[in-house]
């Protein structure tokens, strides 16, 4: 069975990424877009990074424009995420979560955790947590504060 080290994704400054290189690490991604009413999660998002990083936790950012709410490129795109939102945690080139070009690594994560309406992603800022195994142990919707995820990040920590 696949685990998120078997995936690659580009990198803001269009390198491929071994994603191998988080095996050992619990990791939060999440499909993240500059212009989403949800983009205020952003600084919550790397108060975890920050808080839990040296515990061997990330959070890993997926921008995605499939709800039109990502239209900058990747480095515009990058430089507000870090200008206007403080996030330095690794952030990678837009992907698609859905359709017939999603990204491989969406793809295995939708198939891992079935969302309330099925696999689709239907909104940015969905998160998965990922064990330090590589396995899908939890998703959430767009809605729960990255606060709310702190229970499960050091029970996956502690693990």
């Amino acid at each position: 069975m696949p685990t998120l080290s078997d995936f690659s994704a580009r990198a803001l400054d269009g390198s491929e990424v071994d994603l191998s290189a988080y095996a050992g690490q619990v990791a939060l991604v999440v499909n993240t877009a500059s212009q989403c009413g949800y983009a205020s999660q952003l600084p919550a998002l790397q108060k975890l990074h920050d808080q839990y990083g040296e515990r061997g936790f990330t959070v890993l950012g997926f921008p995605s424009n499939q709800f039109k709410q990502e239209p900058l490129g990747d480095d515009e795109m990058g430089a507000v995420c870090e200008r206007n939102f403080g996030v330095s945690f690794p952030m990678f080139a837009q992907v698609k979560v859905n359709g017939k070009d999603t990204h491989p690594l969406y793809r295995w994560l939708r198939k891992q955790k079935k969302g309330l309406l099925g696999g689709r992603i239907n909104w940015n800022f969905t998160k998965f947590l990922v064990d330090r195994e590589g396995n899908v142990i939890g998703r959430y919707s767009p809605t729960t504060e990255p606060d709310a995820i702190v229970e499960d990040i050091e029970k996956a920590l502690a693990a």
